[in-house]
């Protein structure tokens, strides 16, 4: 097991200085799911919340919260993001809506905690903006899905 970044040899948090490290393309995948009742599935579907377009405003919440990130994690560092991308699929199956978001950047450092904070926050608005219809909603599975670029290579979660 390799030996935490961001602690200090004492044991104290600190940012990693990635100054020497070289400038590549990198890219990071997350998903995530809200689990919900089929009515409240249908509702979001066609449009019909009382708080409007659930989710217009929730891709949008998922992509401003990425660029946000070294805002609300203390040792992230602020990226030039390239690319950001959150879809929102219906499962109807499962009642459930997911989540996936992309990001992408060249930089020395990756974008797995931007593309797990616009999952995170695209699902906490899914919630929000349905929570008064039904508040048993279920936000689940959240995870990298893949990351690529850096010394570190590829990352792919197992299905």
């Amino acid at each position: 097991m390799s030996k935490l970044t961001h602690l200090s040899d004492t044991g104290e948090a600190n940012m990693v200085d990635v100054g020497n490290k070289a400038v590549t393309s990198r890219l990071a995948q997350a998903e995530g799911r809200v689990e919900m009742l089929p009515e409240t599935l249908e509702m979001i579907l066609s449009g019909n919340a009382k708080k409007g377009d659930v989710l217009g405003t929730a891709r949008l919440a998922g992509i401003m919260a990425a660029k946000r990130t070294h805002e609300l994690i203390p040792l992230c560092h602020q990226l030039l993001i390239s690319k950001i991308e959150v879809s929102i699929e219906a499962d109807h199956d499962a009642s459930a809506l997911h989540v996936v978001a992309s990001v992408k950047v060249n930089g020395q450092t990756g974008v797995e905690m931007e593309a797990l904070t616009a999952v995170s926050v695209t699902c906490l608005t899914i919630y929000d903006m349905a929570k008064a219809v039904d508040r048993g909603m279920r936000i689940e599975g959240i995870r990298v899905l893949e990351k690529s670029g850096g010394k570190s290579g590829t990352y792919r979660a197992d299905s």
